[in-house]
């Protein structure tokens, strides 16, 4: 492990000059996106990924270590988007929550896009523009 800024890292470091930088780095180098609790960068990062499933710009699983419960509320408001109307119910099969480390892993490894899920967009004509 080295040290970085007063932090022990463990893994590789890549500096980047913005978040969309390493967002992108991050669906590039990724099999699939485990989210902890965490703050407000934890919730943005999740609620992007999964914003990213639904326009097809990834398939892959999007698993939520649902900690001491810590994430209840979110599910309990993403419940609400889909009573109100405002998220799709297959959308919801995007996410994989799940108390249990193991069983989230598992979980992650079975995990096929959901019938109905997110857009039908393809991104393949839009990667020279940015």
């Amino acid at each position: 492990m080295k040290q970085f800024e007063g932090m022990m890292m463990v893994g590789e470091v890549i500096l980047v000059p913005d978040m969309h930088t390493r967002k992108r780095l991050m669906n590039e180098k990724a099999d699939g996106f485990i989210a902890l609790p965490g703050g407000f960068g934890t919730f943005e990062e999740l609620l992007e990924i999964v914003t990213w499933a639904q326009l097809n710009i990834h398939r892959k699983p999007i698993g939520v270590l649902n900690v001491a419960d810590y994430f209840t509320p979110l599910i309990a408001l993403l419940e609400t988007g889909v009573r109100e109307g405002f998220i799709q119910p297959a959308n919801m099969e995007l996410i994989i929550f799940r108390s249990d480390p193991a069983e989230l892993l598992r979980a992650m490894q079975a995990y096929r896009t959901p019938e109905g899920a997110g857009y039908n967009l393809s991104w393949g004509d839009a990667k020279g523009l940015s």
